[in-house]
């Protein structure tokens, strides 16, 4: 199945570049996983050497989710893939399913499937083979979603005895961009502490260049800080990495999993398009060395009379 959103003879010459979709595209997911992987591509009509951004959802989601992002950095020149994970709400695996333990694992395990198959999924779209520059890669996630490609970033998941568990980064990443990133482990409330034990990082080998994005507002039930915590993957991470805090920010980051979602505490196109311009200028310079871009959103943004965040960089 593939749709895409066309223009006519009378939109004018700066209207929203071509974007064609496809999905599901599968690919086949042997072992524990239980299920193949179902992922939707999309990609601007027009153009060569497009860079990749693999971007994984947060709780429940699927690949039909974020489309606020998807749909402006495809638009943008890129192509977006989107796994639907096993926790997603379309494919209704309940929490006592035996898989629920290592489903933090089998995310990770689906993005590096997605970098793996790239090539299946250039051909699942018609128009786009051999348009994509597959040494131009970045990972992009919101929420658990972040979580998953921290790893692949060189995040590392600490044991129970304070361990660094196993290096699960990939080479083929270059960049990364991280949206409502949980923090240190230290301060997870005992819920958390008992039943989400990966949720206890190191970043301290996050060694890849990244944006982290948090809201001042965002308040975590599963930590015992405030919305600082959330800070904590830039702060407990070596450079090169910028930090963009939005004001009044709450988790949905004024509306990132969707237009109209129901999970958007805190709607705010405004806010909504400022993350689709920085994180779209950051990944210009990251896989494009448009770095001119970047200094210019940043500069802009310090500029503004009534600024909807700030950005640090180290």
């Amino acid at each position: 199945m593939s749709d895409s959103h066309t223009l006519n003879a009378q939109q004018p010459v700066d209207a929203p570049a071509v974007v064609v979709s496809a999905k599901p595209v599968v690919l086949s997911a042997p072992g524990g996983r239980g299920a193949d992987l179902q992922v939707r591509v999309s990609a601007p009509a027009t153009g060569e050497g497009l860079p990749v951004i693999v971007f994984s959802h947060g709780f429940g989601s699927s690949m039909n989710g974020y489309a606020p992002l998807a749909d402006h950095w495809a638009a943008g020149g890129f192509v977006v893939v989107q796994p639907t994970h096993l926790d997603s709400r379309t494919l209704g695996i309940p929490a006592e399913d035996p898989r629920t333990p290592r489903m933090w694992r089998f995310r990770i395990e689906d993005i590096t499937r997605v970098l793996d198959g790239l090539g299946v999924l250039e051909a699942s779209v018609p128009g786009l083979g051999g348009r994509v520059d597959h040494g131009r890669v970045a990972v992009a996630g919101h929420s658990w979603g972040a979580q998953t490609v921290s790893t692949l970033l060189g995040a590392r998941v600490l044991g129970s005895d304070g361990a660094p568990g196993e290096d699960l980064s990939d080479p083929r990443v270059t960049a990364g961009v991280l949206l409502a990133l949980t923090g240190l482990g230290d301060d997870l409330t005992p819920f958390a502490a008992e039943h989400f034990p990966f949720m206890r990082p190191s970043f301290a080998t996050m060694t890849a260049p990244a944006l982290v994005v948090a809201g001042d507002h965002d308040r975590s039930p599963l930590s015992t800080r405030g919305p600082d915590w959330f800070t904590d993957p830039y702060t407990h991470s070596p450079g090169p990495k910028s930090l963009l805090t939005l004001f009044g920010a709450e988790h949905s980051l004024g509306g990132v999993p969707g237009y109209e979602a129901a999970e958007t505490t805190d709607e705010s196109p405004a806010r909504v398009a400022l993350v689709q311009r920085l994180t779209t200028a950051f990944l210009r310079g990251a896989l494009r060395g448009e770095d001119a871009g970047w200094k210019a959103a940043v500069t802009a943004l310090e500029d503004d009379a009534e600024p909807l965040g700030k950005v640090l960089s180290k």
